[in-house]
């Protein structure tokens, strides 16, 4: 059976805390798996199936929502596919479902690359690329998009990682997210142009809250470099991300499809996903974050997840 993600990269490197591996996904140029010394780091899933609830895949050229699809570019309205009929929202860019082609790769890093093309609602081509390099820091990830079309063009670049810690319940991990502020949504989670200091309300993450105690999917501004889970034992896993990284969105649900072993189904549980993104939700319409790429302009953006005190 081909797998639903395409061709399944596998990285590898010796690291000075061990053997860290890596599966990078032809589809969405997605993070399918990913482990140091045999330990989970991120929510994995089967290559038989499409990533659950977006996990590890590149959004680009907008993460999150655009509000009913609809963007002013000028006078014109530009209308996007609706793909998130429940909320009607255009959600997660253009290359959710898009083949990554081959650039180039060695033992422990892979480059893909595609093409976002004039298309309904996004009348511009970009070009861009997604290195996975393992370290011996963690996996170092760096995205470029080059704009090869003759007018400036839109850009906002998010990921989706679902963070784990091996066997440790995600419930009893602390969430501890390096931000300002919290972004207010409205029932269709797109933001209502509000956003407040999160110093003395229960968003204020930055000492760290365990995962048990939080229902979010939600977006903050103000977002420092690092944001992370650490498990009783002090292990931690962080999220950074560099200086174009100035939001991130926290999802928590409850009914994630957490694989356990190799040879048992998913069961439903509680998942973290840590979401660095450069723009917040509906960044076309309230400009918020948005980058506009200039004619032949390209735009390098790097994240990465480091894992500490995994030691062999």
């Amino acid at each position: 059976m081909r797998a639903a993600t395409g061709t399944q990269y596998e990285l590898t490197n010796e690291t000075p805390d061990g053997r860290a591996t890596a599966t990078i996904t032809e589809v969405a140029a997605g993070i399918r798996a990913y482990t140091l010394n045999g330990i989970d780091l991120v929510e994995s899933f089967a290559a038989a199936v499409e990533p659950p609830m977006s996990a590890g895949i590149v959004l680009v050229p907008w993460p999150n929502r655009i509000k009913d699809g609809t963007w002013l570019h000028g006078e014109d309205r530009q209308q996007l596919s609706i793909t998130e009929p429940l909320l009607n929202n255009a959600i997660h860019g253009l290359l959710r479902f898009t083949a990554y082609r081959l650039v180039e790769r060695d033992a422990s890093a892979v480059t893909l690359a595609a093409t976002v093309f004039p298309q309904s609602g996004f009348p511009f081509q970009l070009d861009t690329t997604v290195t996975y390099a393992l370290t011996d820091t963690g996996l170092e990830v760096t995205h470029t998009v080059h704009n090869v079309g003759a007018e400036s063009a839109p850009i906002a670049i998010g990921v989706h990682p679902y963070l784990k810690i091996g066997d440790v319940p995600t419930e009893e991990l602390v969430l501890r997210v390096d931000a300002a502020t919290h972004l207010e949504v409205d029932a269709r989670l797109n933001p209502t142009g509000v956003d407040t200091p999160v110093d003395g309300t229960g968003y204020d993450l930055r000492a760290g809250v365990r995962v048990a105690d939080l229902a979010l999917d939600d977006a903050f501004g103000g977002a420092g470099r690092e944001h992370s889970l650490t498990a009783p034992d002090g292990r931690r896993v962080t999220v950074w991300g560099d200086e174009n990284m100035r939001y991130v969105q926290v999802f928590t649900p409850t009914e994630f499809p957490v694989t356990t072993s190799d040879d048992v189904s998913p069961v439903p549980g509680r998942a973290v996903a840590i979401e660095p993104m450069t723009a917040p939700a509906d960044a076309f319409n309230s400009g918020a974050g948005l980058r506009w790429l200039a004619p032949d302009e390209s735009w390098t953006v790097r994240w990465a997840i480091r894992p500490t005190g995994f030691q062999a």
